[in-house]
């Protein structure tokens, strides 16, 4: 199989291309092509382990190229769809970068594969696209209620992808995951961004009252279902990516300042983020139930293995932190 994966230098992005062509699951006779601008968030140091791999083929661009996206797709016989704007904070002051990336870009992406034959597009999308729950967990057919420019332009995204299933027979599969962390994850995001300032002696910013509450998914096992989506998911459906731990932000906090060995001195309450969804929850009976998906690393497990990855790998972060000016 030949995969164009787009985002492939991002944090889950490069996660997926590593764990393809590491065997991981199972196939190693599958090629990569990797799509990815490298924006800010894009590094292309996140693929130095497979860098020299004959299997890996590494793009420079813009998924809104028109020609550059017909150049680079035929003979794919599948793409997975990574590549995005996703830090809602940025989103609230950069609104229209999110819709060329996330909308047009989708879109573009799409057209290319409809019309070159490519065999099956996963496009990854999140959990923010449902607005916020009180209570219970969000199934795959919930009505959508996006309420940020982010998630407002991956609903558009979503629908852009299910659409072209719809009209074309494109074999379009649509992933919503829950909140990733893990290795790799650039440090604007929370617990990098938090980890890192604590490993640093600095302070860290909670929003408002800390009671937002989000689950957790380790970035490996996002990728495991895309896999199992990718390899066995059907087409025109849209399945959950959940990690199955939700957590108040309070108690993430009080989890990593006990993992840097800090204490609530270093927690600075500042002020609640404009449109701050409330609780995230997604049901993933589905994919269970069908493809056999079951997150396999614990939050506690998972946790200290990613503050254990930042303490050990202060040269990756520290010129990313100082260029993006991040405390």
């Amino acid at each position: 199989m030949k995969i164009l994966v787009t985002g492939g230098a991002g944090f889950i992005g490069s996660e997926y291309v590593r764990n393809v062509l590491g065997g991981v699951y199972g196939d190693v006779d599958t090629t990569v092509t990797v799509l990815d601008k490298l924006t800010y968030s894009g590094n292309v140091a996140n693929l130095d382990v497979i860098r020299d791999d004959p299997r890996l083929t590494f793009v420079q661009g813009d998924i809104c190229d028109l020609d550059l996206v017909h150049d680079v797709m035929p003979g794919h016989d599948a793409v997975v769809h990574f590549a995005a704007e996703t830090h809602v904070d940025r989103a609230v002051h950069q609104p229209a970068a999110f819709v060329q990336t996330n909308v047009v870009g989708t879109q573009v992406l799409l057209e290319a594969a409809h019309r070159h034959g490519v065999g099956r597009f996963v496009h990854v999308s999140t959990d923010e696209v449902y607005g916020s729950i009180e209570q219970g967990s969000w199934t795959e057919d919930w009505p959508l209620a996006p309420r940020s420019a982010y998630s407002a332009a991956k609903a558009g995204s979503d629908l852009l992808a299910l659409a072209y299933h719809t009209t074309y027979g494109l074999d379009v599969v649509v992933t919503r995951c829950s909140n990733n962390y893990g290795h790799h994850q650039f440090p604007e995001k929370v617990i990098p961004l938090f980890v890192t300032n604590l490993l640093d002696g600095g302070t860290v910013p909670l929003y408002g009252d800390g009671l937002n509450i989000r689950d957790w998914l380790h970035v490996s096992d996002h990728c495991q279902g895309i896999n199992l989506v990718l390899a066995k998911g059907r087409p025109g459906q849209v399945y959950h990516i959940g990690g199955g731990t939700e957590l108040t932000n309070r108690e993430l906090t009080e989890r990593l300042l006990t993992a840097t060995g800090r204490d609530w001195s270093a927690v600075t309450y500042v002020a609640d983020r404009q449109g701050h969804d409330r609780r995230y929850s997604l049901s993933i009976e589905k994919i269970r139930a069908e493809l056999g998906y079951e997150p396999a690393v614990s939050l506690a497990d998972g946790l200290a293995r990613t503050v254990a990855w930042y303490r050990d790998n202060r040269a990756w972060w520290e010129p990313l932190k100082a260029r993006a000016g991040l405390s």
